[in-house]
């Protein structure tokens, strides 16, 4: 397990666990989250090219805020892309485990893509009384990696007993991961055999979001990287495959409401190379 600090000046000083070995889910990440110094918790979520699931271990409940004034405790699923999501905690001992997964193993895992994303959803509502049976177990756990290993179960008996995405769907997901976003919708569908309306038809019933939106998300997770990593505009626009600063610009305020300069200084992305040091 590998502890996390404050990487910068207003960041909050987390204790950040994650786990020795690999999930064996491709696509699959987990880190746990704690701090005992009783300070108050709010985040603004970065979206990411991922499903994440929260499960909330502290003493203090975690609220999660999806932005359209519905708050969601305890256990929690959040899509690809939600709008205006906040983690909010009281002061107290604060701890939760999050699991990121592409939505090719979600698919598998929720069964239920398209209902998923963009949305912020309780878990009970697609796993009905498992997700709690498995809170439970985290809760009773004594160490993080104990807890890994709760999830890494849960997780492998769903999607072992759950539905593959086509393997056209897989691949393209694979292949807009690996460009960055940049790879053209159309010469994807051909690279897959398939006609542009039809990759488009699957990938939006299985993934959750058109082949365009995805790759926009996918491309927006590169640049907001790049910014925390103190990259300007200009230059985050060329390495990315923006046409300009503007055109940047734009895909921030679509995905964050904010700009490239506030999403640079995101406290959620401040400690994203420690929680998740496997950039997929």
């Amino acid at each position: 397990m590998r502890p996390g600090g404050q990487t910068r000046a207003g960041v909050p000083q987390w204790d950040i666990a994650v786990p020795v070995r690999p999930s064996r889910l491709a696509g699959t990440t987990m880190a746990g989250f704690s701090d005992r110094a009783n300070s108050l918790v709010d985040v603004e979520v970065i979206p990411h090219p991922g499903v994440t699931m929260v499960f909330d271990l502290g003493d203090r409940p975690l609220v999660i805020d999806d932005g359209n004034r519905q708050q969601r405790r305890e256990r929690v699923v959040a899509g690809l892309a939600p709008d205006r999501v906040r983690g909010q905690g009281q002061p107290g001992s604060f701890a939760c485990l999050q699991v990121r997964m592409s939505p090719v193993v979600a698919h598998a895992v929720l069964g239920a893509a398209s209902e998923v994303s963009g949305a912020v959803l309780d878990l009970d509502d697609l796993w009905g009384s498992d997700a709690l049976r498995t809170q439970e177990r985290l809760r009773a756990a004594t160490s993080w990696e104990d807890r890994f290993a709760v999830v890494e179960a849960a997780l492998a008996r769903r999607h072992d007993a759950g539905r593959a995405v086509d393997p056209e769907i897989a691949f393209s997901w694979g292949r807009m991961v690996d460009s960055r976003g940049q790879l053209r919708i159309d010469r994807l569908a051909a690279e897959v055999g398939w006609s542009r309306k039809r990759l488009w038809s699957r990938f939006r019933s299985q993934i959750g979001v058109t082949p365009k939106r995805a790759a926009q998300l996918i491309r927006f997770d590169h640049a907001a990287h790049l910014l925390a990593a103190g990259h300007t505009p200009a230059v985050v626009a060329a390495d990315s495959g923006y046409a300009d600063q503007s055109h940047l610009h734009r895909d921030v305020t679509t995905f964050t409401g904010s700009t490239p300069a506030k999403v640079a200084r995101a406290p959620f992305l401040a400690v994203d190379d420690v929680a998740w040091p496997v950039r997929r």
